[in-house]
């Protein structure tokens, strides 16, 4: 009785054995792709990966970072808002280097009072001396004219004091240097920011707490071309080159707008900190046209081949 219960079990086991064989082993149909990935347009296409980002005559997106610290309190501009130059950008709280500079100003007035102080003095013993020698002495004199020039360099020294206050307290406000567009704020009223931009709790890296582009809604795309494929890279007058936009069946015909002739160690496009950087590129920037009803935005990357002449 005992054999024929193991010979049963033994027999169903060899039986779930090959059921589980046969469906594991049945082909399974693959999902289709969300969308095609981009195909080389070019006969010898080089890739790069690109980044999108405002147009400007020069550089990149222009980072904000405070000269000073403290906790921001009127941000007066939003996200996309155009704005000109000597509009203000950002208020920092400068209650303290605003009382700073008050003592300052209240110092000069006191110093300028000793000054004026000295001068009718040294006046009425020099008016004195003129009258009669005898009235005042030559160290008296002397004496006078010497706290004259004491004070007129303790004016100067308080009005130095004062210009450097006052300067640093133009440092709380910052405004624009020239036209631009608000691409991103990365702070808010009530934050503590300094030098080194803001703490983003997220990331826990530091921030700029503003970044602003050209005005306008030109769009430009860095691309990063790797050393290796520079000998490829075709002349500035023959180049061409598409942009794929990631996600989408959708191509873009780019325009070379300068190339920066500087091979660099690669950054971190993704902000991603296993992303290699081992490599170097040469950064080249294309302009192109936006097509309607396409979301393109600062900071999205992109796949761009380069190559001679495109493909139809």
């Amino acid at each position: 009785m005992k054999n024929k219960l193991l010979l049963g079990l033994a027999s169903v086991g060899v039986i779930l054995a090959i059921g589980t064989a046969y469906v594991l082993g049945l082909k399974q149909n693959s999902l289709p792709p969300a969308f095609n990935p981009a195909s080389n347009p070019y006969a010898s296409g080089i890739y790069a990966e690109g980044i999108i980002e405002a147009l400007q005559s020069s550089g990149s997106n222009i980072n904000i970072y405070p000269e000073v610290a403290g906790t921001v309190n009127y941000i007066p501009v939003k996200e996309g808002q155009d704005f000109s130059s000597g509009d203000v950008l950002l208020s920092i709280d400068d209650s303290v280097q605003k009382a700073t500079t008050l003592q300052a100003r209240a110092q000069i007035l006191v110093a300028q009072a000793a000054l004026k102080s000295a001068q009718d003095a040294y006046s009425k013993q020099k008016a004195a001396a003129d009258m009669d020698s005898r009235a005042v002495s030559k160290d008296a004199l002397d004496g006078a004219r010497d706290a004259v020039g004491l004070a007129k360099a303790n004016v100067e020294l308080m009005q130095r004091q004062y210009d450097t206050a006052a300067s640093l307290l133009a440092k709380y406000q910052i405004k624009a240097l020239s036209n631009g567009k608000i691409i991103s704020i990365n702070t808010a009223v009530g934050s503590y920011v300094s030098a080194q931009g803001v703490y983003d709790t997220y990331t826990q890296q530091a921030k700029p707490i503003m970044v602003i582009g050209d005005v306008g809604d030109s769009l430009a795309v860095r691309c990063y071309v790797d050393e290796v494929l520079l000998q490829r890279l075709p002349s500035l007058s023959e180049i061409d080159a598409y942009m794929f936009i990631r996600g989408s069946e959708m191509k873009i015909p780019l325009k070379i707008v300068r190339l920066q002739p500087n091979v660099s160690p690669k950054i971190q496009l993704s902000n991603q900190r296993t992303e290699r950087v081992d490599v170097r590129v040469l950064p080249i920037i294309f302009s192109f046209n936006k097509p309607v009803n396409v979301a393109l935005y600062p900071g999205q990357l992109v796949d761009v081949y380069i190559g001679k002449t495109h493909v139809q």
